[in-house]
């Protein structure tokens, strides 16, 4: 835990501009990062990006570990769902972290996407604009150089980018299909999980629809519409829809199920540089087409 005091002559300055100035972190992108991971404290309370300081308040920072100067691109069997010159669409397998991060600083995603040419935004996480929970499997595009990196950020900023995910809840929804709109944050008491009860809300919404009603079970497609932490994982959990074998915020172990039963099956965008239309989809794995035969047995 890193100890810091907040000059006088910041007063009146927004919260991620001024850590976005510290030595420390040094970009504002880092400081977005910290803020959202809820790793930031100010005088013992978390707080908005756009809390205003007034000057003399104790921030404490849990900084991650730093990552090595030159990332090391290491064999990783990653298939490859679709690519050109610009960008490419892995399909990611449950278990493998997308880029270093504390207690990870090899054997990620980005390790084994630097021979395929990943460029762009942040030096520890070449071409990487969106990203997936390590246990979660599926699609994830990525980019090939700086001005590609620019423009995908730009189809999530501008919502645009198509991100369709199957996963298999316990319970029976209400209604055939559904919007969730709900701020996440860093739950106020447990900053291992997000939650709607967060000091640090922001914009989430999510869609689903009901793909096949079960016994015990229903498989949903569902659509993110922002792309906040644990998002689907929470959103179904506040509805009570917890994901099957969830083991933060469902029902762990749920037919025999090791991980969540989420899965990023469906990529779609129009490409940035040609104009053409993108849609990749991924069919479910071995696992979970066990855990769904399980469920409709």
């Amino acid at each position: 835990m890193t100890r810091l005091r907040v000059t006088d002559d910041a007063a009146g300055s927004r919260l991620d501009r001024y850590l976005a100035g510290l030595p420390e972190i040094g970009s504002r992108a880092a400081a977005e990062r910290l803020l959202d991971s809820g790793s930031v404290l100010v005088d013992g309370q978390p707080r908005a990006k756009s809390h205003r300081l007034e000057g003399g308040e104790e921030l404490e920072l849990e900084l991650p570990e730093p990552a090595p100067e030159t990332l090391v691109p290491e064999p990783l069997d990653v298939p490859v769902a679709w690519e050109d010159e610009h960008l490419l669409v892995v399909d990611k397998p449950a278990g493998l972290v997308v880029h270093p991060a504390p207690g990870h600083a090899s054997g990620t995603l980005v390790h084994g996407l630097l021979d395929a040419g990943a460029e762009g935004g942040d030096d520890d996480r070449p071409g990487i604009v969106h990203r997936l929970d390590r246990d979660t499997s599926g699609l994830l595009v990525v980019a090939r150089s700086d001005d590609a990196h620019a423009r995908l950020q730009e189809l999530v900023r501008e919502r645009a980018l198509t991100r369709e995910y199957l996963a298999l809840v316990a319970g029976r929804p209400r209604s055939r299909r559904g919007t969730i709109d709900a701020p996440i944050g860093r739950d106020r008491h447990d900053r291992l999980r997000h939650s709607l009860d967060t000091d640090s809300p922001r914009e989430a919404v999510t869609h689903f629809e009901v793909e096949e009603l079960l016994a015990a079970h229903a498989l949903l497609r569902v659509r993110l519409e922002t792309g906040r932490t644990h998002q689907i994982r929470v959103h179904l959990g506040a509805i009570d829809l917890p994901v099957a074998g969830d083991p933060l915020y469902g029902k762990p172990g749920d037919l025999g199920l090791e991980r969540q039963f989420l899965h990023a099956t469906r990529l779609a965008f129009e490409h940035p540089f040609t104009g053409e239309e993108v849609d990749v989809s991924s069919p479910l794995p071995p696992d979970l087409e066990a855990a769904l035969a399980e469920a409709r047995g």
